[in-house]
């Protein structure tokens, strides 16, 4: 932001150390067109490193939530297989110990089980993903500090 506030050259570009006193006399010394162009030509560099800021953060927790998005999925096969456990391979192995119907019963439950853990697991990766840009948003809340008092940086 100092760049920025400095025309993006840098403190030393004007041959010496500026500090707030010497920017505010340089720029008060400066042409308005040519302090309308910096200003013109810094907030369209501040917008492009925020946009390129935002896309990666976003592609971040993209694969996050492409994980959570994936278990989730898991989540409703194993569901249908919880459906599915009627299937009369896995209710034969067990009825040969108890009744039919207790042996769909245990099945099926099984599978319940199964799809509840993923489902679990997948909701919190989900959570992990959300909000989608931290970093931006503070930024951006620095770069609007900045603005408010253009003729020094923001707080970190």
């Amino acid at each position: 932001m100092a760049d920025l506030a400095n025309g993006g050259r840098g403190a030393h570009a004007a041959g010496g150390s500026a500090t707030a006193s010497d920017s505010s006399s340089d720029a008060r010394d400066r042409p308005i067109g040519e302090l309308v162009k910096d200003l013109s030509s810094q907030t369209s560099t501040l917008v492009r490193k925020e946009i390129e800021l935002a896309r990666a953060e976003l592609q971040e927790k993209g694969k996050v939530a492409g994980k959570g998005a994936g278990m989730l999925a898991g989540a409703a096969v194993f569901g249908l297989l919880a459906m599915g456990a009627l299937t009369a391979g896995l209710i034969a192995l067990l009825d040969t110990a108890m009744a039919t119907w207790v042996a769909a019963l245990i099945v099926m439950a099984l599978w319940a089980i199964v799809a509840a853990v993923l489902a679990k697991a997948g909701q919190s990766a989900l959570k992990r993903a959300t909000p989608p840009a931290p970093q931006t948003v503070e930024t951006v809340k620095e770069d609007i500090q900045w603005a408010k008092n253009p003729t020094g940086s923001a707080p970190r």
